[in-house]
């Protein structure tokens, strides 16, 4: 079966008509199979973007595209439970629970499970599917042997991210903020200023992080376009492609040409440096290394 490409949610804090002329060029050009929406990192960010929502969940399914409602990643008052338990409750959703008290709120019925959950080893893959997990996003700092082992697992969908930033933690305090001598309540969403998140140097001026309001990323963009037949080999289904300020319709064509052996991955990565020239590629997490190294094909370019 031919693998299939999701489009992970924006994690970042754009503009609501760019999110949503973005979204509808997706739906319309994007050789995509699913599509993730909703606000993954700060609930201050939702008013801005709710009212986009119905349109272009309206545009996405008319184009035949699965739309998958992405749930908080951390929940931390009442009034961002009661936006998780409206999503889990909201009728013909299918719904990503990135996000325990989400994966409890859907248990019983037919949800997907996000990287920011903590799958790492069969057991808790089981027990998620018992639960309804249909499909799970695995945390991006599995290496090769572990993605293996949880593809051995019968019942559930695994979908591996191959493209972006990587995320790697949450805070309850925004250091984006901070870092503008804000405070968190009163941060006037300086992390707008930033489309593709906040570059962090080491103290000797090296780039080594990203800071997204809450979030901390990673600074180089994963990219496991070499790896993809391995991972198809493997049993992993679904190839996640996080969103970052860039033509993600032409990066989303060179992972589905590699897919469909239309290109060889060797000149679709030599593309998407073309189309990413800010960006330095990583792979490390897949081969067992630090993240930010470059294995593989990587090394090779």
């Amino acid at each position: 079966m031919t693998a299939k490409l999701t489009l992970g949610p924006v994690l970042f804090h754009w503009p609501a008509e760019t999110l949503r002329d973005f979204y509808f060029r997706m739906a319309d050009e994007a050789p995509v199979d699913s599509v993730c929406l909703g606000e993954v990192v700060c609930a201050k960010r939702m008013p801005f973007f709710a009212p986009q929502v119905p349109a272009i969940v309206e545009r996405l399914k008319r184009a035949g595209k699965e739309v998958i409602h992405s749930s908080l990643a951390l929940v931390m008052n009442e009034r961002e439970r009661r936006a998780t338990r409206e999503l889990a409750a909201a009728e013909g959703f299918f719904v990503e629970a990135n996000d325990m008290a989400a994966a409890a709120l859907l248990a019983g019925r037919p949800h997907a499970i996000g990287p920011y959950v903590n799958v790492y080893n069969e057991g808790t893959l089981d027990v998620l599917a018992r639960r309804g997990a249909v499909r799970v996003c695995l945390p991006v700092e599995l290496p090769a042997p572990s993605l293996a082992a949880l593809a051995g697992v019968p019942g559930v969908e695994l979908e591996v991210q191959v493209f972006g930033r990587l995320p790697l933690a949450l805070s309850a305090r925004c250091y984006h903020a901070r870092s503008h001598g804000r405070h968190k309540d009163s941060c006037q969403y300086v992390c707008g200023e930033d489309p593709d998140g906040m570059v962090v140097e080491t103290i000797d001026g090296q780039p080594f992080l990203a800071v997204n309001g809450i979030q901390c990323l990673s600074y180089t963009f994963g990219n496991l376009i070499g790896e993809l037949a391995a991972l198809s080999a493997m049993g992993i289904g679904r190839f996640r492609l996080s969103p970052h300020d860039t033509d993600m319709v032409a990066v989303a064509r060179r992972f589905r040409d590699v897919i469909d052996g239309r290109a060889e991955a060797g000149a679709a990565l030599e593309n998407l440096a073309a189309l990413v020239p800010q960006a330095s590629f990583s792979n490390g997490f897949y081969h067992g290394t630090e993240g930010a190294a470059a294995a593989g094909l990587l090394a090779q370019a």
